[in-house]
């Protein structure tokens, strides 16, 4: 789990929007690139200005097939009509 906490409105309502969504968030913190599902976003309300706790968890990095598509069996039919 990943812990930041941001003062900016518009990376907050981001945040809110792919947790109500439940789609990833991708955050940069600290020269990597995380991706993930926003857990929960919290509003610290004895902070001026106005600061938010942010609690993403990561998700695996998908891996691409290597494995080429077969090619579609509608050629090997068509001889059968002729």
């Amino acid at each position: 789990m990943i812990t930041l906490e941001t003062t900016d409105q518009k990376e907050v309502r981001r945040f809110r929007i792919a947790q109500f969504n439940g789609r990833t968030a991708t955050v940069r913190s600290g020269g990597s690139t995380v991706t993930g599902y926003v857990r929960s976003v919290l509003e610290s309300e004895s902070s001026i200005p106005q600061s938010w706790t942010i609690t993403i968890i990561p998700t695996a990095p998908k891996v691409r097939a290597e494995v080429a598509r077969p090619a579609p069996r509608v050629r090997g039919f068509a001889e059968d009509f002729y």
